[in-house]
């Protein structure tokens, strides 16, 4: 700032030295105010424009940072969902004698049976792997194969649609 100073003085100086008449000085230097203070808006216009911009950027980065948040925040909890340190399980057990779908923790593989919450008859748990069932349909796991059956049959239907134009 002090170079302009320095610049600006060296100016009126210039106009002083080579400008003999007083009027004609007077002149030059009040045209040359004019121009300055033109010039010094101008400054303050772009300086209160960009000031402003700056606010707007600000203000979008805080919404974005806001955002990624939310989303670390959702991360963090399915995390903390799938690599839980204990080890209870969830399961989700139909009764066979009142067909009642309920989801419970089981903490203990050599827990042998549980108590249904809706007949209070108690399920014996098969931990060997092997599936029977007995529901009638309603469950989910048979919803889900129904579901995916339909799924294959219909790609199936697709595929022979297309097979029937290409021709």
């Amino acid at each position: 700032m002090s170079d302009l100073k320095g610049k600006y003085k060296k100016i009126l100086e210039d106009l002083e030295n080579n400008i003999k008449n007083p009027e004609d000085l007077v002149y030059a230097k009040e045209k040359f105010m004019e121009l300055t203070l033109i010039f010094m808006d101008i400054i303050d216009r772009l300086t209160l424009l960009t000031d402003a911009r700056i606010k707007e950027m600000e203000e979008r980065q805080e919404e974005i940072n806001n955002r990624i948040n939310n989303v670390q925040s959702a991360i963090d909890e399915i995390e903390g969902d799938i690599y839980e340190d204990d080890e209870n399980y969830e399961f989700e057990i139909v009764c066979p004698y009142c067909n009642y779908e309920f989801t419970t923790d089981i903490a203990d593989e050599e827990k042998e049976e549980i108590k249904c919450p809706n007949c209070n008859n108690i399920i014996e748990l098969d931990w060997n792997g092997e599936e029977e069932y007995s529901c009638l349909g309603d469950c989910s796991h048979c919803h889900e194969e129904k579901v995916a059956e339909d799924d294959e049959k219909y790609n199936a239907k697709q595929e022979e649609n297309n097979e029937d134009e290409d021709m």
